[in-house]
C-alpha cells in the first residue's frame, strides 16, 4: 500500500505544478497518479488500466512521480524539524519562516540552517564568549579606520583576552564561521565544485602490494563531473578498504578569489579607500574559513552527491540488465532433462515434466575413461520421460558436458541449450527450495532450477534476489535501499508485464502481481491445493485476505488458462467485461468467437463504447487483447550455440569471429560469453562503427551477439572483444 503525503491537499496545486514542471509532464497526468498512488494503487495497475485518468504516463512516469512525492514528502518532515527546532530556541521570524517555507530541495534548506544549527563548543563560540564579536563586525564593515587601534578596547584579562593579536585573532574566527555560514558564498562554491573540483586518489602508505586491484587509482585525477559512475564507484570502494585516500576540491585560488568577491566590499574601490590591514585580515579569514571550514563542508556534501550519482548510474544499468534478463525468451511448457555439470563429482541430472515438477534424478560420469554407461543413461531417461530439449548449465565442465551430449546423438532434434545458472546455487540452498524439495539435496534442486530456467526464466528467476543474479556492477557499494526499491521495480514490472497463470504460479511469482503480497500469495496456493484449481476470476475473492482492492489491483494480471468464461484467459480487466460482451452482441457472435477474429475485430467501430469513464486508450487495449488473448511480451525463443571448435581461451586467436551471449552490460561497455568460462569485454568503443553514449542502447542481456577477438591476456585472463563490422 502506498504511504499516502499528509500535506497533499493543502499543497496540492503547488507540489503538482513543481513535478509537472522538474518531470516535464501535463499537471493533469501528474495530479491523477498522485490521487491514484494515494488511493493504494500499484504502478502497473495505474500504467495498464487508468490511461484516460493519467493520459496514458508509463510505468517509469509513474514511478517518477512516486519518486517526486516521496523526496518532497522527506523535504517537507525536514522543514517541520527544522522549524521546530527554531522555534524551540526563540529563533524563528517572519523573513526566516518564509524563507524556509520557499526552499525546493534539501541542500537550500541545509544552507539557511547552517547559520542556525546547534553546534558544538567552536572557535567562533569561544570568541564570541570573549565579547570579540563587535570587534569582527567591525572588521567586516571595512571603513578606512585603524584596526589596532579598534582592537586595543577588547584586550580584557576579565575576558582572557591578553593582547591585540589575540582579540583580533578571534575575530577572524568570528568571521571565518560567517564566511562559512553565507549562503550566497556555500551556493558559489559549489557551483566551483560542481563543475571544476577534481577528484584524486592515491594510495595509502604501505597498501601497495594489499590493494593491487586498485592498482590504477594509485595516482590518478581528472575532473568529478565528467569522471564515469564505475570509476568513481571503484576509487570509494578503495577507499572503503582503506587502500586509497580520496579527495574532491577545485583551484583553491579560484575559490578564494570568488568569495573574496562576496566578501570584501567594493572591490572596484582604491585599495586605499579600505585599511590594508583590514583587508588583509578579511583575507586571512576568508582563507582560513576556507580551509579548515568550508572546503571540507562542501567537499563532503559534493562526494555524497557524486555518490549519489555514480549510485543512480549504476543501479539504473543493474535495472536494465534484470530487466533483459526477467523478460528473456521461454522455451515454454516442455519435458526438460537438465544438467548441472560437474567433472570430479559427476554431472546430476533431473527429469521435470512440462509444468517444471521433478519426476527424476541420477548421477552420470561423462568425462571417465569408459563413458559407455553415461551416455546409455541419458538415453533411457530422453526415451522413458519424452524428453523434449536437454538445459545445461554453463558453469564448470559445462561446454564439456555439451559436447559430451551432443555426441551421444539423441534422434527427434532435442533441442540442447545452454542455461545461464547464476544464483543457482543460492537457490538451491535456501529455505524455498528445502520446503519445496525437503527430501532431496542440493545439487538435486540447482538441477531443477536450470531446467526451470529454460522453461521460463521470469518464474524462477523471481525466487532469488536480484543481486545474486551477477548481471550488475558494484552491487554492494550503491545505496542498498534505493537498489532494493529499483529492482523490485523491476521485477514487478516484468511480472505483471508478462503475466501469471494463477493456477501454476508458485506464491513467489504470485507476490509480485499487482495488488497482491506474500500472505495473500500464500493464501492463493493454500486455496488451490485444499479447494481444487480457480475456475473463474470470481473464484480469488474467495481466497483469504483478497479483498475487493487487491482484486481490482491484481485481476487483469492473473490468467486462469482453463477458465470457462473466454475473457478470465486474457488481460482483460473484469471492470470491462460488459464492453466486451456489448462488443460481441453488436458483431452477432459469442465472447469466444470473437476472440482471435481479427476481420470481426477490425468491423467494431471503437467511437461507439466511449463513455465518461471509458476512453480510447482503454478500447484499443482490449481490442489488442481480443486480437492475441494473454499475449505473451516476450520475444519467440532461439537455441543459441558456441562455436563448437572454442572451449577454452587458448584456442582463441586475434581476428577470430565467433558467436556470443551478453552477460552484463555497463557503463563501459558489454560483457560477452563465447564458450570459454571467461567472459569477454566489448568496450564502448568497440560497439559499433558510431559514437555509443549508452550500451544499453545497442545490446541487452542475454542478447546473442557476433563478435571478433581483438586481443587475448592468457595470464590475466583478459578478453578484448569487438562487435564492428559484426
Amino acid at each position: 500500500m502506498y504511504k499516502g503525503v499528509g500535506w497533499f491537499i493543502s499543497m496540492v496545486m503547488e507540489i503538482i505544478n513543481h513535478i509537472s514542471k522538474e518531470m516535464h509532464l501535463p499537471e493533469a497526468g501528474v495530479f491523477a497518479v498522485s490521487q491514484l498512488l494515494e488511493q493504494g494503487c500499484t504502478i502497473p495497475f495505474i500504467a495498464r488500466y487508468r490511461k484516460e485518468k493519467t493520459g496514458s504516463l508509463d510505468e517509469v512516469a509513474i514511478a517518477g512521480i512516486r519518486d517526486q512525492i516521496e523526496q518532497l514528502n522527506t523535504l517537507n518532515d525536514r522543514k517541520k524539524a527544522v522549524l521546530k527546532s527554531l522555534k524551540e530556541r526563540d529563533l524563528l521570524n517572519t523573513m526566516l519562516l518564509a524563507d524556509i517555507q520557499n526552499t525546493r530541495t534539501l541542500t537550500d534548506l541545509e544552507d539557511i540552517y547552517e547559520k542556525y544549527r546547534p553546534k558544538k563548543r567552536t572557535r567562533a563560540q569561544i570568541a564570541k564568549e570573549k565579547g570579540l564579536e563587535s570587534l569582527a563586525d567591525f572588521i567586516l564593515k571595512q571603513l578606512n579606520q585603524d584596526l589596532l587601534v579598534e582592537a586595543q578596547k577588547y584586550v580584557s584579562a576579565q575576558n582572557k583576552v591578553e593582547t591585540m593579536e589575540e582579540a583580533i585573532s578571534g575575530a577572524k574566527d568570528i568571521i571565518a564561521g560567517v564566511v562559512n555560514e553565507d549562503v550566497d558564498v556555500r551556493t558559489s562554491i559549489r557551483k566551483l565544485f560542481l563543475h571544476t573540483a577534481l577528484i584524486q586518489s592515491k594510495v595509502k602508505k604501505g597498501k601497495e602490494d594489499e590493494g593491487s586491484k586498485f592498482k590504477d587509482y594509485f595516482d590518478w585525477s581528472e575532473i568529478a563531473c565528467k569522471a564515469p559512475s564505475h570509476r568513481i564507484l571503484a576509487m570509494f570502494r578503495g577507499q572503503n578498504k582503506s587502500v586509497l585516500l580520496i579527495h574532491v576540491l577545485p583551484d583553491q585560488k579560484k575559490a578564494l578569489q570568488i568569495i573574496e568577491k562576496l566578501i570584501i566590499k567594493n572591490q572596484s574601490r582604491s585599495v586605499h579607500a579600505i585599511n590594508s590591514t583590514i583587508r588583509s585580515e578579511i583575507q586571512s579569514a576568508i582563507k582560513e574559513s576556507y580551509k579548515r571550514l568550508l572546503s571540507k563542508s562542501i567537499e563532503k556534501e559534493y562526494i555524497s552527491e557524486l555518490k549519489a550519482k555514480a549510485d543512480e548510474t549504476a543501479i539504473h544499468v543493474f535495472a536494465e540488465n534484470l530487466k533483459g534478463l526477467l523478460l528473456s525468451s521461454p522455451l515454454g511448457q516442455k519435458r526438460i532433462l537438465a544438467i548441472d555439470p560437474g567433472f570430479r563429482t559427476g554431472c546430476k541430472v533431473v527429469c521435470l515434466d512440462a509444468q517444471g515438477s521433478l519426476l527424476h534424478h541420477d548421477v552420470i560420469f561423462p568425462f571417465q575413461r569408459d563413458d559407455t554407461k553415461a551416455k546409455k543413461t541419458g538415453l533411457n531417461l530422453v526415451k522413458k520421460y519424452g524428453i523434449e530439449a536437454i538445459a545445461i548449465g554453463n558453469g564448470t565442465a559445462g561446454r564439456e558436458t555439451e559436447a559430451f551430449i551432443k555426441d551421444i546423438g539423441f534422434d527427434g532434434g532435442i533441442q540442447i541449450v545452454m542455461v545461464d545458472e547464476s544464483g543457482a546455487s543460492i537457490y538451491s540452498a535456501s529455505k524455498l527450495a528445502r520446503d519445496e524439495f525437503p527430501n532431496h539435496d542440493i545439487t538435486v534442486r540447482g538441477a531443477v532450477s536450470i531446467g526451470r530456467r529454460l522453461m521460463d526464466p521470469l518464474s524462477e528467476l523471481v525466487k532469488l534476489d536480484p543481486k545474486s543474479i551477477g548481471v550488475g556492477q558494484y552491487q554492494h557499494d550503491v545505496d542498498q535501499k534505493l537498489l532494493k526499491k529499483s529492482l523490485g521495480d523491476v521485477v514487478i514490472s516484468c511480472v505483471n508485464q508478462v503475466g501469471v497463470e494463477a493456477n501454476t504460479a508458485s506464491s513467489e511469482l504470485l507476490c509480485r502481481v499487482s495488488g497482491l503480497n506474500k500472505t495473500i500469495a500464500e493464501n492463493m496456493v493454500k486455496f488451490r491445493n485444499e479447494k481444487g484449481l480457480f475456475k473463474s476470476r470470481k473464484d480469488f475473492l474467495k481466497v483469504p485476505r483478497l479483498g475487493p482492492k487487491a482484486f481490482e489491483q491484481a485481476a487483469g494480471f492473473l490468467r486462469i488458462h482453463g477458465a470457462k468464461y473466454p475473457l478470465d484467459r486474457s488481460g482483460i480487466h473484469p471492470e470491462s467485461y460488459k464492453i466486451v460482451e456489448k462488443m460481441a452482441n453488436n458483431v452477432g457472435i459469442d465472447i469466444k468467437d470473437l476472440m482471435h477474429n481479427i476481420p470481426e475485430i477490425e468491423k467494431l467501430n471503437l467511437s461507439h463504447y466511449l463513455s465518461e469513464s471509458v476512453g480510447m486508450p482503454t478500447l484499443k487495449d482490449i481490442v489488442k487483447e481480443l486480437q492475441n488473448p494473454g499475449r505473451d511480451p516476450r520475444k519467440e525463443f532461439q537455441a543459441f550455440s558456441f562455436d563448437e571448435n572454442i572451449h577454452g581461451i587458448k584456442d582463441l586467436v586475434p581476428g577470430m569471429k565467433v558467436p556470443g551471449i551478453v552477460t552484463n552490460v555497463t557503463a563501459f561497455g558489454a560483457f560477452v560469453d563465447i564458450g570459454v568460462h571467461q567472459d569477454g569485454l566489448v568496450h564502448i568503443s568497440q560497439m559499433a562503427d558510431y559514437f555509443v553514449k549508452d550500451p544499453n542502447k545497442i545490446v541487452i542481456v542475454r542478447q546473442a551477439v557476433n563478435v571478433t577477438i581483438l586481443e587475448i591476456d592468457v595470464k590475466r585472463e583478459r578478453i578484448s572483444l569487438s562487435m564492428k563490422g559484426n
